[in-house]
């Protein structure tokens, strides 16, 4: 499997590198503080068309294949500090993809060039107050109602959920099937009668990603608003997954490299009795690890883009993907501000936040837990 990046890949790395150095380099404290959105930056990367990359230009999209998209996720999360609005992003393409890859013709015409134009914000529905990685025992419902469904049921820890236009709703139609057969997915519009959503929860990190609860009662959906067919809720899942377990651990990845650059500079920098610090390999063995977990990092990583493209399952390879990037950047994140002592702990030097944002990269997505579980599952135990 060859994952050598053609000229023109390895061209807009550099153009997304440079985008997001001059045009997201704003003040995250700012919004920190305030728990707004970034509204400005979003719409700079509309126009960057960095939400078009996969799609067909006859939806507005760019027509790039996924390893391209990968790689701009990952460009991103090197150059652009606010790992929120990168969150935000690639759940925008995660959605885009589902809509793609599931949707009727109707509802790719509708909702695509919208999605691609950053006109309207777009969420997925999974996460419940009872139901986390055990996705699937949710209890949402959607019951068919004459010529659509019904819909009842809570959401919670939703990315981009406060702010979203469309939302796409994972819930179980047919409580006897359960698993396979039991869960749809329905396209829900933001305005329409009985569906509310909470402000922003207020987190550790990540603290420009709007998460929140949503909250269906009696929501009427019309059957063509179905995304796929009846009961197909688990087969978009898992693909969703594969997307997503590598779209995410692209951005972490290159927060990674930030990371280590950082920390190599300040450890050839910075001296203690008599010598730079990275002489000391207490020191260096933990910043030559941060370079080792990037390289295979990649490689992984790469590998799931490529197996995407070629339109294989990457469920394993997108488990140790998520697992392995999201581990390493947590640990790489403590790392690096124990390397820079008092400094690191200083919000001025930023680094407390890479590592506050760091935490939740084990979480979402599939706890790490989980992909443990996943992987064990594969090897037989």
């Amino acid at each position: 499997m060859d994952f050598e990046l053609t000229d023109e890949q390895k061209v807009w790395r550099e153009t997304v590198i440079r985008f997001s150095r001059k045009e997201l380099a704003y003040d995250i404290a700012d919004f920190e503080k305030s728990g707004d959105f970034p509204w400005d930056a979003w719409r700079k990367c509309s126009d960057m068309q960095l939400m078009a990359l996969p799609f067909p230009e006859e939806y507005g999209g760019c027509g790039v294949d996924f390893l391209t998209t990968v790689l701009t996720l990952n460009s991103l999360g090197y150059a652009c500090k606010d790992a929120g609005l990168v969150h935000a992003l690639a759940t925008q393409i995660l959605c885009g993809l589902q809509l793609y890859f599931f949707g009727s013709e109707e509802l790719k015409a509708k909702y695509l060039p919208l999605l691609c134009r950053g006109e309207k914000v777009f969420a997925q529905a999974i996460t419940e107050p009872g139901s986390g990685s055990d996705a699937f025992s949710m209890r949402a419902r959607a019951e068919k109602k004459g010529e659509g469904y019904l819909l009842n049921g809570n959401k919670v820890f939703i990315t981009n959920g406060p702010m979203a236009d469309v939302v796409i709703v994972f819930a179980v139609t047919d409580p006897e099937k359960k698993t396979l057969g039991g869960i749809s997915c329905l396209v829900v519009d933001d305005g329409l009668a009985g569906f509310d959503k909470a402000k922003p929860l207020k987190k550790m990190g990540l603290n420009t990603l709007q998460n929140g609860e949503l909250f269906f009662n009696n929501c009427e959906v019309s059957s063509d608003r179905l995304l796929g067919k009846e009961g197909q809720g688990a087969i978009i899942f898992n693909e969703s997954m594969e997307w997503e377990r590598s779209l995410l651990p692209a951005a972490h990845l290159g927060t990674l490299e930030r990371i280590f650059e950082i920390t190599l500079k300040y450890a050839k920098e910075r001296n203690a009795f008599g010598k730079n610090i990275g002489s000391y390999q207490a020191v260096s063995n933990k910043i030559s690890s941060m370079k080792m977990n990037i390289e295979l990092g990649r490689g992984i990583l790469y590998r799931c883009a490529v197996l995407k493209d070629c339109n294989k399952r990457a469920s394993l390879d997108a488990s140790i993907c998520k697992l392995f990037i999201s581990e390493s950047l947590k640990q790489a994140c403590l790392d690096a501000v124990q390397i820079h002592g008092g400094y690191g702990f200083m919000c001025e030097y930023e680094i407390e936040r890479d590592l506050r944002d760091s935490i939740a990269s084990t979480i979402y997505s599939g706890t790490s837990e989980l992909q443990h579980n996943i992987i064990a599952r594969f090897i037989g135990l």
